[in-house]
């Protein structure tokens, strides 16, 4: 366990934050939209329920007696405070895993648990690039693609855990073999627009990694070029297409990809092909790696303050 910052002496008002991820997992006290004092660890391997839990207790306790209460951001489905598994190979045995209980249980405070994507969208809206709007997505594009949606001023949460699975929508598929459908060939967009696939096509077209494929394009290399705007073309297609349905009216991009200023720039090209009406503001995410730790912890609070059920 390291400390990144050096201890502070947070009021009481002070909220706890942990966000548990398939390498590592990070704890810290939040105050006002800005994180005060940080701790990090390894996250176990197998990472199972049990020791994951284990190791997040572990990490939090020290912080826990100078907080209101806790927020976790976690990668899965996740849907009334349990935690379903979509990448199984990383968090295996998580099936309807009560996190939030346990959590809360263990550290003694209110406990409240959101998707990592969800987590940043609600950190970006309260306290980073979403203020000032009502309807608002924080796209993340890094290994996958993942997203959070606020309609109305209310973070978007569906009773299944689905609440805004951007990377499984379905778009041509061009470097994925894809399934036959009635429109032709489709695959999930993640398969096309994902540092993942990016990585991918950088190799076949012998690149290091994705990196140094984005590094090349930005650099004007045409080939290279074709492939960085594939990616954006299929993001923003489906920004567009998002605008129209939910009237989302700025959209902030965030991740090792999203967060380039060349992707930026890609994203807004692209988005210039569809009438006006359907071009959100595509803007890059203003809080970085702290986005699910702040958007967690305000979530915790703004749940710990709701009246309890009659």
């Amino acid at each position: 366990m390291t400390a990144a910052s050096s201890p502070a002496r947070p009021a009481p008002s002070s909220l706890l934050a942990l966000d548990i991820g398939g390498t590592s997992m990070r704890a810290a006290l939040v105050q006002g939209g800005r994180v005060l004092e940080r701790v990090e660890a390894r996250t176990p391997r197998p990472a199972t329920p049990d020791a994951v839990i284990a190791a997040a207790l572990d990490l939090a306790r020290p912080l826990a007696e100078r907080a209101g209460a806790v927020g976790v951001a976690c990668a899965g489905a996740v849907a009334r405070g349990r935690v379903t598994a979509t990448a199984t190979h990383t968090f295996p045995g998580w099936v309807d895993v009560a996190l939030a209980e346990r959590l809360g249980s263990g550290l003694n405070l209110p406990c409240a648990a959101l998707n990592d994507a969800r987590a940043a969208a609600w950190g970006e809206f309260a306290a980073g690039a979403g203020v000032g709007t009502t309807e608002f997505m924080f796209v993340t594009v890094s290994t996958g693609v993942g997203a959070g949606l606020v309609l109305g001023g209310q973070l978007h949460l569906a009773g299944n855990g689905l609440d805004a699975e951007l990377g499984f929508v379905s778009v041509p598929a061009h470097w994925h073999a894809g399934t036959p459908t009635p429109a032709g060939r489709l695959a999930p967009m993640e398969f096309e627009s994902s540092g993942t696939a990016l990585n991918a096509r950088g190799v076949t077209l012998g690149y290091a990694d994705a990196r140094a494929l984005c590094d090349a394009a930005e650099a004007g290399n045409a080939s290279a070029d074709a492939e960085y705007r594939h990616s954006a073309s299929a993001l923003a297609w489906k920004i567009a297409d998002i605008a129209a349905l939910l009237g989302v009216t700025r959209v902030a991009l965030g991740g090792s990809v999203g967060l380039r200023a060349g992707y930026l720039s890609r994203v807004r090209e692209a988005l210039g092909a569809f009438p006006e009406r359907y071009r959100p503001e595509v803007v890059h995410a203003a809080l970085g790696a702290d986005a699910g730790l702040i958007g967690a912890a305000l979530w915790a609070q703004r749940m710990a303050e709701q009246p309890a059920a009659p």
